[in-house]
């Protein structure tokens, strides 16, 4: 039960996640609500919104929801104006068109750079500043090993994701000082209804390791550890939860 879930203290602390209608999304926002965060529930789908709210009201937790199109400037910045004081940001929602270089529209280039890395600049240069003031603070993005790794096809989608790590350095650098830490979780392949469909995530989770894909919950776990004071000495990392994919 979430009254009872206080390995990860964050009782009193507002978090908003983004992208948190399903997937991983919706696990972060599960995770942090259990571990006793108030959570901002974004997405652009007001019922599924509303169904998370409910998942986590229904278990003691407290969530509301707030839509944007994050991949419009002034909508990512309505979103950071609405959310109010947050003391975790979680840059979940992202975009994902793969296609060879030569194939790729540039509209999917412009959306995927626009919901993937202008959104979570948005969202800081706004958020950041008022959790530096406050003297705490935890910004956890969700990067991929696509960032790391050239995939076929992962051109656009790899280099945004290497974008938020990057941005997610430079961000420790300016706010630890001031008691603001910010990491990354890169993940593998996770089972998130993605349109490739399970089978597909099945047979990329075979060139892990650990001979499979993650389920959401496992994602959201690393996400709840990095934002509670357990993590209090980690910042500008990202972490690779990718079942020893990048060690390959």
């Amino acid at each position: 039960m979430i009254a009872t879930d206080t390995q990860y203290d964050l009782q009193g602390r507002t978090a908003l996640v983004t992208g948190a209608t399903s997937g991983i999304g919706r696990a972060v926002a599960i995770a942090l609500a259990a571990h006793g965060a108030d959570v901002v529930v974004h997405g652009r789908d007001p019922e599924r919104g509303a169904e998370v709210v409910q998942a986590i009201v229904d278990a003691g937790g407290h969530a509301r929801f707030l839509s944007a199109d994050l991949t419009e400037s002034a909508d990512a910045q309505r979103l950071a104006d609405a959310a109010g004081d947050v003391d975790i940001l979680v840059n979940n929602a992202g975009i994902s068109r793969w296609a060879p270089t030569g194939a790729l529209s540039l509209d999917d280039y412009d959306k995927m750079f626009d919901g993937n890395v202008r959104a979570p600049f948005v969202l800081a240069s706004t958020l950041a500043p008022k959790m530096a003031a406050r003297g705490s603070g935890s910004i956890i993005s969700i990067s991929s090993m696509a960032g790391d790794i050239g995939m076929p096809g992962g051109a656009a989608y790899g280099a945004t994701k290497a974008a938020l790590s990057a941005m997610t350095r430079s961000w420790a650098a300016e706010l630890g000082s001031r008691g603001v830490r910010v990491n990354a979780v890169a993940p593998g392949p996770v089972y998130t209804g993605t349109a490739s469909g399970p089978e597909f995530t099945r047979r990329l989770g075979e060139t892990t390791p650990l001979d499979r894909a993650a389920q959401p919950e496992e994602i959201a776990e690393v996400v709840a550890f990095l934002a509670s004071d357990r993590a209090s000495y980690i910042t500008g990392a990202t972490v690779a939860a990718d079942g020893g994919r990048t060690a390959i």
